[in-house]
């Protein structure tokens, strides 16, 4: 008898226990901290104090998200293994009888965090690359379906035709079954359980708390006015076909002199377009207007390639600002404009890079590596040397004789790109670079000055073939 009054009384400690654990404070009760400690890192779209608990009994999915948001924070301020901590706890207490719940609150976390993300100036495109550059491909792939599941909620028609442009570069849409959360329908596509599955949410949620914000480009998803047509035309489409044929042929040769020719070729015959595009909106009276992107670059080097972007930037009438902590260049221009800096700078990165490493590794006399230093200068001097030949190719784009027409329309452009900028940026810094190493300095522009740059000129008109 003993022994059942010791049983009893053992139980219901462990009851008690469990329920001062699972219960909320009440205000100002001074409360302990919760599971993660009690800090906070960064806005919280939950509105609650990092000490708020979940009743153990029927858990809502509110209260779930909250937990597991607040294990996020923690772990992006620097506390070891709250995510797996977090889901190992929620597992342990909830799963498998309340999986669907879990399933609930994970959608409900990430869709309110990525909604703030979309309020701070962040696209698809952007928190996409920052993610898979920092997490693994789960973390990236369960990114992916949450985009798709936040522009499913959105009518297309409120949906802007570069944001919708960007979800369909990702690939991103609703596989899974609408009736169904997507958490479960996740974990069993890759074959883990509920709690590695919670832990990769509660991952995803700390990369994302801890960007920053961002000047904004587009609207985000749902706004009326969203379907407005971005500034500008855009490239027509068989010009771009034959810009795209020359770069790819360009990135493909292993002759140097060839490669640049066939950019150069490429650079005029944009540029050629551009300028017939001008002086036809100009003859419609379409006012100048000017809007932006961002070029992701990849490591290593990525500082000295964001010189590269910026010289194509400057040689196609845009402007640009480097972000180095997060590792892109910020473009605005007229949006015809934007699409050849992108186009360009996408191949002629790669041309660098071949180019670059064609040259091997160098060591001074005592063996000392001189590889960094070279290549650095290499792609600075290379993007100084590409810059003012992309210019001289602009300037033979055009007929002397539209000038009278054509310069008050670039004008008045160069001011829209101005005014976009300094509405965007209003604190930028203007560094300057050195280079330590003359022979890759020379290295570099004797790579992107080899080229004959003369082509013929070939009317386009209305994007003739």
């Amino acid at each position: 008898m003993g022994q059942r009054n010791q049983q009893k009384r053992a139980a219901t400690k462990r009851r008690q226990q469990r329920q001062r654990r699972g219960s909320t404070p009440r205000s100002g009760a001074g409360a302990s901290p919760g599971p993660y400690g009690s800090g906070s890192t960064g806005p919280n779209p939950f509105g609650i104090a990092a000490d708020d608990r979940f009743e153990t009994s029927a858990p809502s999915a509110e209260a779930l998200a909250k937990v597991m948001f607040m294990a996020g924070q923690h772990q992006a301020s620097g506390v070891k293994d709250a995510a797996r901590t977090c889901a190992a706890e929620l597992s342990a207490q909830y799963a498998p009888r309340h999986d669907r719940t879990l399933a609930t609150a994970a959608g409900l976390a990430l869709s309110r965090v990525i909604t703030a993300l979309w309020r701070s100036g962040w696209l698809p495109v952007d928190v996409w690359e920052v993610v898979r550059r920092r997490a693994d491909q789960e973390v990236t792939g369960l990114l992916v379906d949450t985009i798709a599941a936040d522009t499913a909620q959105h009518a297309p028609a409120t949906v802007h035709q570069r944001w919708a442009d960007q979800v369909t570069r990702l690939e991103a849409t609703v596989w899974w079954p609408k009736n169904e959360p997507h958490l479960g329908p996740w974990a069993r596509r890759h074959g883990v359980g509920t709690q590695h599955a919670l832990f990769v949410t509660t991952t995803l949620l700390a990369q994302l708390m801890v960007l920053p914000k961002l000047a904004p480009i587009l609207p985000p998803p749902g706004s009326a006015s969203a379907r407005v047509t971005a500034a500008g035309a855009r490239v027509d489409q068989k010009v771009l076909a034959r810009v795209r044929a020359l770069l790819a042929k360009a990135e493909s040769t292993q002759f140097p002199d060839e490669a640049e020719a066939l950019s150069a070729k490429a650079q005029e015959l944009m540029n050629r377009h551009a300028f017939e595009r001008a002086l036809l909106d100009a003859d419609h009276d379409v006012q100048p207007a000017a809007t932006a992107l961002r070029l992701w670059l990849d490591s290593p080097y990525v500082e000295a390639k964001s010189h590269l972007v910026a010289a194509i930037a400057g040689a196609n009438r845009c402007k640009s600002v480097f972000y180095p902590k997060l590792g892109f260049v910020a473009l605005v221009g007229e949006t015809m404009d934007l699409e050849i800096t992108e186009l360009l700078a996408t191949s002629l990165l790669v041309q660098a890079t071949h180019a670059m490493l064609a040259e091997g590794n160098h060591v001074t006399g005592a063996g000392t590596s001189r590889t960094r230093s070279f290549r650095r200068s290499f792609l600075v001097s290379y993007a100084n040397r590409i810059g003012e030949r992309l210019s001289e190719a602009g300037q033979r784009a055009h007929d002397p004789a539209d000038d009278a027409r054509l310069l008050p329309v670039l004008a008045a452009r160069s001011q829209a790109v101005e005014d976009t900028f300094n509405e965007m940026f209003e604190h930028t810094i203007r560094k300057s670079v050195t280079v330590s190493n003359g022979a890759g300095w020379d290295a570099g522009r004797a790579a992107a000055d080899r080229a004959d740059l003369g082509v013929e000129r070939q009317q386009i008109r209305g994007g003739g073939s």
